[in-house]
């Protein structure tokens, strides 16, 4: 992320703070994949879409609170 992208975010700027939400999607993704098992015993991945948006409003919460130097 480009410094001026920040700053835009923590004044709150919707654009911008789709833009580091986009950044961090992956990661995101990454934290809220949970690993689930069928009644045969395979393996399924999946997201778990309640603490994705948890994790994303905590994020945008963390940006607005964000105090640029």
């Amino acid at each position: 992320l480009i410094y001026p992208v920040i700053v835009l975010a923590s004044g709150g700027d919707v654009d911008a703070i789709n833009a580091v939400l986009k950044h961090y999607e992956g990661y995101i993704i990454k934290l809220s994949t949970r690993k689930l098992y069928d009644e045969s015993g395979q393996v399924h991945y999946c997201i778990d879409e309640t603490l994705r948006r948890r994790l994303e409003t905590k994020l945008i919460t963390k940006i607005l609170a964000f105090e640029v130097a």
